[in-house]
């Protein structure tokens, strides 16, 4: 599903949540394009495993579970010294319940979804965000789904209160780091079929992970924070 395999180069991405998904395609299209890249995953058998064995000049991994802060910490510290182009968060669930507004959703599953799509990445970001080099990209995997201006329709609540959430606490985190030359990016990746978003989403993976890899790369040396869909438009808050 990768672009043909181009020169190796020096440049190389962080992915956090890389085993399977739009993670390993992305992982998938920056080694195809001759990156380094360095993937983590939580299960000892994944897709990526599967790239690493036959990309192993290309292609690393570190398991994490992004919901284990400790976890988080130890991959941050055996990583400490390294820098990338680009540092990228890919996490996302939806809550088991299809079509469970706020009202209707259990406790457990909120509770799991936020974790995992708000918490679990935001500390991610805290914790490898440095390991970014200057000039280069720290990326979170967000949705158009978390646009508060574009709901119109008033589904998938938990799902979207969650992508929303990881936009402001980026905002957040934005402030926090206005001077230090990253570039901060809120990538909507569309509707596209993988098990998270189904067999009835318009676009496959092989369609949209090259375009995604664009609009990532293009945000190098362009400092501050963007919402942006895969064709590199910006989305509305």
């Amino acid at each position: 599903m990768s672009s043909p395999m181009t020169a190796p180069t020096d440049r190389s991405i962080l992915i956090i949540g890389a085993s399977r998904g739009l993670g390993h395609a992305m992982a998938a299209e920056f080694a195809g394009r001759g990156w380094r890249v360095l993937g983590t995953v939580r299960a000892p058998a994944t897709p990526l495993h599967s790239l690493a064995a036959e990309r192993p000049d290309r292609v690393e991994i570190e398991t994490l579970d992004m919901t284990d802060h400790d976890q988080i910490l130890a991959v941050r510290d055996r990583l400490a010294g390294r820098q990338f182009d680009i540092v990228f968060v890919n996490g996302g669930i939806a809550n088991r319940t299809p079509g469970a507004t706020m009202a209707g959703v259990s406790t457990d599953e909120f509770v799991q979804v936020m974790v995992t799509n708000v918490l679990g990445v935001m500390r991610a970001v805290e914790a490898f965000g440095a390991l970014a080099r200057p000039g280069g990209v720290i990326g979170v995997m967000s949705s158009g789904q978390g646009s508060i201006a574009n709901n119109a329709n008033g589904v998938n609540d938990v799902y979207r209160a969650s992508k929303a959430a990881l936009n402001q606490a980026m905002s957040s985190y934005a402030g926090r780091h206005a001077d230090d030359g990253r570039a901060l990016v809120l990538m909507a990746p569309g509707w596209i079929r993988t098990e998270l978003g189904g067999s009835n989403a318009p676009f496959s993976v092989e369609e949209a992970m090259p375009q995604i890899v664009d609009v990532l790369m293009a945000q190098q040396g362009a400092p501050g924070l963007r919402y942006l869909d895969r064709n590199g438009r910006t989305v509305p808050w």
